[in-house]
Formats: C-alpha cells, sequence, structure tokens
C-alpha cells in the first residue's frame, strides 16, 4: 500500500533547517553555532543536494534576510520508481521575522500540467517530470515564483520519527483502518508518543474526509516541531541527516541551509501559518477518475497572500493571514477577506 503513505516533507525541513536552531538555543549559541554547523553538518547536507537537471541555481537575494519559497513533496515512492507527490506543500519562509507561511494543495487538484499540454492531478506532474515538472505547474498555479524545492519519501519519515523517540499525539480514542482495500492498522488512543509506524498511519489514515486528514497532517507537523524544539540534543542532527540519506533530496545548497538555520536562531519565536487551498471533489464523467476542484475565489486570496508574503518591505504585523487564524482588527481592515488591496 506504498500509494497511501502520506506525510508531510515539511519534517526534513524542520530538522535540518529551523529547529537546529531551536532545539537548544542558548547551548548553540555559547558552544559556537557557526562551527557546530560548519564542522559536522554542511559536509553531510551536500549528500542531499541534488539540483534539477536545466533548471538554474536561485539567487534569491543579496540579503540573507529577504523571503523565499520553497516547494515541499512528501513523494510516495518504492525502490526505483519514481512514484507520485503525494503531499504538496508551498511554503514561504521569512527567516528575518521567524514566520512561515504553510499552504497545502490537494494531491487530486485538477490543474494545467505545464509540459504535458493537459489537465490533470496535481501529483500526475512528479510521475510524469519529477520535481522540475511539480515546480511549474505549481508556479503557474499560485502565479508565484518557486526559488527552491525539498523531498522526502516514506523511509526518511518513519526513521527520523523513530530517531527522535516519538512524538505526541492528538489521539484520544483508537483509530482503526479496517476498510478491506487499505493496509489493516490499529493505532491505539491515550499514549504520551507514538513511533514512527503510529505517526506514519495517523497521516495516512483515509476513512473519512480529505479535510480531516489535512488537519491531522497539520496537526502532526505542529507535534513534530514542538518535540523537536523540546530534545536539546542538537548533537543529534549530523545522524538525523544520515538516516535521511537518499530519502532526502534538495537543491537548496548546503551552505544556504547553514546560513538560514543562523537566520532562524536570530527570530525571536517561529510563527507557522497554514491553509489548505478550498475547493470540492466530483468526477468529470460518470465513472471516471475524483478530482478536486480549486474554488476561484480562495484561489485568488492565496495567490494574493503568497505575494504579500514575498514581500520583503511588508512587516510582520501587515501580513495576511490565513482565515482561520484572522482576528477582528484583521478583519476590520479587510486583510483577510481582502487581500488583494494590501
Amino acid at each position: 500500500m506504498w500509494r497511501k503513505k502520506r506525510f508531510y516533507i515539511i519534517i526534513a525541513l524542520v530538522f535540518i533547517l529551523g529547529t537546529t536552531a531551536y532545539m537548544n538555543r542558548g547551548a548553540l549559541v555559547m558552544m559556537g553555532f557557526d562551527w557546530f554547523l560548519q564542522g559536522h553538518v554542511e559536509g553531510k547536507l551536500q549528500e542531499t543536494y541534488k539540483p534539477l537537471e536545466g533548471r538554474e541555481p536561485t539567487v534569491v537575494s543579496k540579503k540573507k534576510q529577504d523571503p523565499f519559497s520553497i516547494l515541499l513533496l512528501g513523494i510516495d515512492q518504492r525502490g526505483n520508481e519514481i512514484g507520485r507527490s503525494d503531499s504538496l506543500l508551498y511554503t514561504v519562509v521569512r527567516p528575518q521575522d521567524g514566520h512561515m507561511l504553510l499552504l497545502s494543495i490537494p494531491r487530486d487538484l485538477y490543474v494545467d500540467i505545464v509540459g504535458k499540454e493537459r489537465k490533470d492531478k496535481i501529483n500526475h506532474a512528479y510521475a510524469f517530470g519529477g520535481a522540475g515538472m511539480t515546480i511549474d505547474t505549481a508556479e503557474k498555479l499560485f502565479d508565484a515564483p518557486i526559488d527552491y524545492y525539498a523531498s522526502i519519501n516514506f523511509e526518511g519519515f518513519r526513521d527520523v520519527i523513530e530517531a527522535i523517540g516519538g512524538i505526541a499525539l492528538p489521539i484520544d480514542e483508537d483509530i482503526v483502518n479496517d476498510d478491506p482495500g487499505h493496509e489493516y492498522f490499529v493505532i491505539k488512543g491515550g499514549q504520551d508518543l507514538y513511533n514512527g509506524v503510529d505517526a506514519l498511519n495517523y497521516v495516512r489514515y483515509r476513512e473519512d474526509s480529505d479535510m480531516n486528514r489535512t488537519e491531522r497532517h497539520q496537526q502532526f507537523l505542529h507535534a513534530i516541531i514542538e518535540k523537536a524544539m523540546k530534545l536539546k540534543q542538537w548533537s543529534k542532527i549530523p545522524s538525523l541527516i544520515d538516516i535521511m540519506g537518499d530519502n532526502f533530496s534538495t537543491d537548496i545548497p548546503p551552505g544556504k541551509l547553514v546560513d538560514l538555520a543562523q537566520q532562524m536562531l536570530s527570530s525571536e519565536q517561529l510563527q507557522m501559518y497554514s491553509h489548505t487551498l478550498k475547493g470540492k471533489g466530483s468526477r468529470l464523467k460518470n465513472g471516471g477518475a475524483w478530482y478536486y476542484f480549486a474554488d476561484e475565489e480562495d484561489l485568488g486570496d492565496v495567490q494574493a497572500m503568497i505575494q504579500n508574503w514575498l514581500n520583503p518591505n511588508v512587516p510582520s504585523s501587515q501580513l495576511i493571514l490565513p482565515p482561520k487564524y484572522a482576528s477582528d482588527e484583521e478583519l476590520d481592515r479587510g486583510m483577510i477577506a481582502q487581500p488583494q488591496g494590501n
């Protein structure tokens, strides 16, 4: 059931980038952050650096603090198969203020596949043309640039969770996946920590709506970051990178990864805001494939939100937030209902 194994690629980014700085901020500063990363991490990151053929390396800005975008891909892959991108997040990172915007793209979203001259599910872009075609397709969808990509597959997900000793998940009652068409599993509720297998099953459980699964993905994301911030075992970073091995790929140069960790260290706190592209599912014809169709109004708001977040001149107080984070003041100012006016 490899095609049903879902997870968030963001875990790789968290461990290799931001949480490096947050595992034990005081210790890192006292021990010499530059020395630690340069001496133990940057060399290992060379194995994860896999630029895409035909895509020029991105020079985001001469200023290290400027925002940039990353397309995060969770790849459903086995052995030497290409696989499909079952999890896609368009992510904006703002190093100066420590803010991150995570925009979830439903894997069944019906879009123009750039390079194929046809419409199809967005997760098929990876099978057709790898990360490059997926990037091109997502850039057209959001009418916004993608500076970098990062991808992870199933093995990396499970092993990293095991390496950090499990994570806490909001599971009050047992989750039983007993559909005959899916892999059977049981996740016991009420545990203090959940291991890699349970965590994987939690994010890939399919017995309810796509929106509920997305909510679980976001809960998982926050849970793993909270655990990483509490570890206070920053010396594990090199071994975590070893665990990722061939399961993690990115075109972010190792030096850029190091710089990003330094930048995130200087911010007061990490703030993450998530949103899932709204829409509805249906079939184009009876008996045909199931697709997810974007809500055009929400898509327009998301495009405006991305431009707002990518603008280095916009202070954190003026960022357009996803609707679920909207305060009464923001609603009064129209920052949520009319983001195009900012």
